[in-house]
């Protein structure tokens, strides 16, 4: 009996996608819910497993295809098929009983052990993702020596990355003569592909309009450290700063609605919640996951949220649902050193927030004194379509004065 392995459901309004990596081989054995082949959609890369055990007979989507839902990827032959494929080489040996005599004639059987462990594969004999493999060959590690925590003893991204964080030590880089070739043309992947998309639908369809301002950290930076240990005990996690900015642009939010506004034809949509987009880096790309209702939710909350998403992202387990839907995005280009930028707007929200580094400058404070304060630049891009420059301004004003005295956000004022 045979089973076609078919495209699932992709998420709302996601109707088509590429065939990243087939996992497995015409012919290779297939255990019950394994994966069989890595589908990449314009925001997520997803695993589609076997829905029964038996053999791979036949692929029909190439890697590199694109697949609409409902197509049929590949040919699975269910029952014993799958392990019938391995005896066959084992097969002659039963005709040999009188070669059994001799040892040397054993040998041959042990032969294909070490072919069995090529640098590609782990655990059960997996092959690397399209992903791990990029991150393993950047940092120059092997990866039969990474801790594989994935389903089946598969090598994940998250183990990778948390292999560099410990300071895993990778193989020795090819010498200068080895580099390889002077240029390498590679496809982009279908997340590039929708990345660039939307960033210049948002340039061409916006009239995009970035302002800035200057944030002193003080006192953030003081109740993180007052707090951070009773904060820690009492929630399981610690006290970033993201979720200090996420409560002071709801507190800005509310008092400018336009700004969590968005235009949709010829109408102007005023949104009554608050669903802020939190931007993630990933290996594949920048991503969005979105914190739902913020103006319900405390710190603790915000932050589990944010560390949650942060995982799946590094993962590739964000799921459609979870990228979908935000009205603000807040994008923290600080984490990797930028002291200045100009965010670009996540269509079809009207504005995005832009944090930085934190840096020590001197400032001229009230008393006329000359102070070293951590000093962090604020952008704010926003759709002039929508918004004012009176608003924009304003906002960015009123997430400042949260910041500097976080007690404004307590009594609302």
């Amino acid at each position: 009996m045979s089973t076609e392995i078919k495209v699932p459901q992709l998420g709302e309004s996601v109707s088509e996608a590429t065939v990243a990596k087939w996992l497995k081989k015409p012919g290779e054995a297939v255990a019950l819910d394994e994966p069989l082949v890595e589908l990449e959609t314009d925001k997520v890369t997803l695993e589609v497993n076997s829905p029964a055990a038996g053999s791979l007979s036949e692929i029909i989507a190439e890697e590199g295809a694109d697949v609409e839902v409902g197509a049929i990827l590949a040919v699975l032959a269910e029952g014993a098929a799958g392990s019938a494929a391995a005896p066959k080489k084992d097969a002659p040996k039963k005709e040999e009983p009188k070669k059994a005599e001799t040892p040397k004639a054993a040998a041959p059987a042990a032969a294909p052990a070490p072919a069995a462990a090529p640098a590609a594969s782990l655990g059960a004999g997996y092959p690397l993702a399209p992903s791990v493999r990029r991150l393993v060959d950047e940092h120059h590690l092997d990866p039969n020596t990474i801790p594989a925590t994935g389903k089946n003893g598969r090598l994940t991204k998250g183990d990778v990355l948390k292999y560099v964080a410990s300071g895993g030590e990778g193989v020795v880089a090819p010498s200068v003569p080895d580099r390889g070739p002077r240029e390498e043309r590679v496809k982009m992947t279908r997340l590039r592909r929708s990345i660039a998309a939307r960033l210049k639908e948002a340039q061409n369809t916006a009239a995009m309009l970035t302002t800035f301002n200057e944030v002193d950290m003080t006192s953030v930076m003081n109740a993180r450290k007052q707090y951070q240990d009773a904060f820690v005990k009492k929630n399981g996690i610690k006290l970033g700063f993201m979720s200090f900015f996420t409560k002071a642009c709801v507190t800005a939010l509310k008092e400018l609605p336009a700004v969590n506004g968005a235009i949709e034809g010829d109408e102007i949509v005023y949104k009554n919640y608050y669903d802020i987009g939190v931007a993630v880096g990933t290996p594949t790309g920048l991503v969005v996951p979105v914190v739902r209702d913020c103006d319900l939710k405390d710190l603790a909350a915000i932050e589990a949220d944010i560390s949650g998403y942060g995982m799946k992202a590094r993962d590739g387990k964000l799921t459609m649902a979870e990228m979908t839907g935000g009205t603000f995005t807040i994008s923290n280009g600080g984490t990797y050193g930028s002291m200045m930028s100009t965010p670009i707007l996540n269509s079809p929200q009207s504005a995005v927030l832009g944090m930085h580094n934190i840096t020590q400058r001197a400032m001229v404070m009230p008393d006329g004194s000359i102070q070293a304060r951590p000093m962090m630049y604020l952008a704010l891009s926003y759709d002039h379509r929508i918004i004012d420059g009176r608003e924009a301004v304003t906002f960015l004003v009123r997430v400042k004065q949260c910041l500097e005295d976080p007690a404004r956000m307590l009594y609302d004022v």
